[in-house]
């Protein structure tokens, strides 16, 4: 076995780069890639800072999940949630963000790499109010690459066939996860109030 330590290694390994892999690589949202992102429900944040890395799951219905503003510029409440902020600590440090977004049953995914502040402003966050709540802050992301992932990742997980899924069963619950980290956590009565929690604090 050989580690790769230098591109000139990996790019003998590899061979060329596919040339319509960076065909399909724009600065800005072209209306075809606004018109797909504005379907999805669900996205993962990717950051970076002193603490380490970091990538959040985000999802809602479409239009609430986030929102483009312009060609170039995206916004994302941030929505109740365990307050660690791990993803909102990383950004005040290093402004970088990597969004990959997902459709239900589309095997291609999509990925915007840029920039991102965060702020409080009253009228980009009353535009995101759900339930009458407010997020307590909104991401706001500058775009400075959008391109589509081809689909074999999806196709090869079958991450949309019902075949493939997992039941429940077959894996810990979240209390059980968390007892094997703390083992005086009370696992079952977590798992037993977790439903009706979650329902009600959504937002």
């Amino acid at each position: 076995m050989t580690d790769i330590t230098t591109l000139t290694q990996l790019s003998a390994l590899y061979g060329g780069v596919n040339p319509n892999s960076l065909r399909k690589e724009v600065p800005r949202l072209t209306p075809e890639y606004r018109r797909w992102i504005e379907a999805a429900p669900f996205l993962a944040i990717a950051t970076s800072g002193p603490g380490g890395l970091d990538c959040s799951p985000r999802g809602d219905r479409p239009g609430q999940l986030f929102r483009v503003l312009d060609d170039a510029t995206l916004a994302i409440p941030d929505r109740r949630g365990n307050n660690r902020l791990d993803t909102l600590k990383n950004l005040v440090a290093d402004p970088r963000v990597a969004l990959l977004f997902l459709l239900p049953g589309i095997d291609e995914c999509l990925r915007i790499n840029g920039r991102a502040r965060l702020t409080t402003g009253e009228a980009l966050a009353q535009s995101f109010a759900m339930e009458g709540k407010l997020p307590v802050a909104v991401i706001v992301v500058t775009i400075d690459a959008v391109y589509f992932q081809c689909a074999r990742a999806l196709i090869r997980s079958k991450l949309w066939d019902a075949s493939s899924h997992v039941p429940k069963s077959a894996v810990p619950t979240a209390g059980e996860m968390t007892k094997a980290a703390d083992p005086d956590f009370d696992a079952a009565s977590y798992d037993a109030a977790l439903p009706k929690r979650q329902l009600g604090t959504l937002y």
